[in-house]
């Protein structure tokens, strides 16, 4: 699966914009009074202005394993970098084969840059926003994300990831390139104590050689 637009919401487009593009470095494509759009690799990010108070997502991109290191400086440079385990704030996830780091945006979004050795990209250039390969995930909420796996299968043929047994409250869907993140409603979004909430987003995305569009509130 590959995720191919993601579109959330933000309380303030101006200080988005200015932390996408002068902290993680994307590229901004298209500008307007109430939206935003930017190059995240393979993945178009767009913020929508919105008037609900803090919607918070969990997203994570892609980077080549050889510079995890680079990119970890790249960002503590110019924002905090979340404790996975104190005092550590690099994450290993062995089954997963894959190591990733934390750091909150300006709206209090949970954003991840994660190297997934089992798909083997390295790049030649100092680290920067031009790095990043995709958004490879996204985290969705719901009450029952049992029910809502189950809908996801049906309608677009995401399957739970293998690297990853279903648990009662976080299911993965999809495959190393893009993963759903299922979260149950109240849970802290890892390594956070920020309670996983439902909000309003909308997916492009390809899986199976098919393009779906899917709108949805968790």
């Amino acid at each position: 699966m590959n995720l191919i637009e993601l579109e959330l919401l933000t309380n303030n487009i101006d200080k988005t914009a200015a932390f996408y593009s002068e902290v993680i470095g994307l590229l901004i494509i298209s500008r307007a009074e109430s939206s935003v759009m930017f190059a995240a690799g393979s993945t178009k990010l767009i913020f929508r202005q919105s008037n609900i108070q803090a919607p918070i997502y969990h997203f994570a991109f892609d980077i080549p394993n050889n510079k995890l290191d680079e990119a970890f400086a790249w960002i503590e440079r110019k924002t905090a970098i979340i404790e996975v385990v104190s005092p550590e704030k690099i994450a290993d996830f062995v089954n997963w084969n894959a190591k990733s780091f934390y750091f909150y945006d300006n709206n209090g979004n949970i954003l991840e840059c994660i190297t997934r050795y089992n798909i083997s990209i390295e790049s030649e250039k100092t680290f920067d926003g031009s790095s990043i390969i995709a958004i490879s995930e996204i985290g969705l909420v719901s009450r029952d994300i049992a029910q809502l796996s189950v809908e996801i299968y049906n309608s677009f043929g995401v399957s739970v990831f293998p690297l990853q047994p279903k648990l009662d409250k976080f299911i993965v869907l999809g495959t190393e390139e893009g993963l759903f993140i299922l979260s149950e409603e109240g849970r802290n979004w890892y390594p956070t104590k920020t309670v996983a909430e439902p909000f309003w987003k909308k997916l492009t995305f390809r899986n199976n050689d098919k393009k779906y569009v899917f709108e949805t509130n968790n």
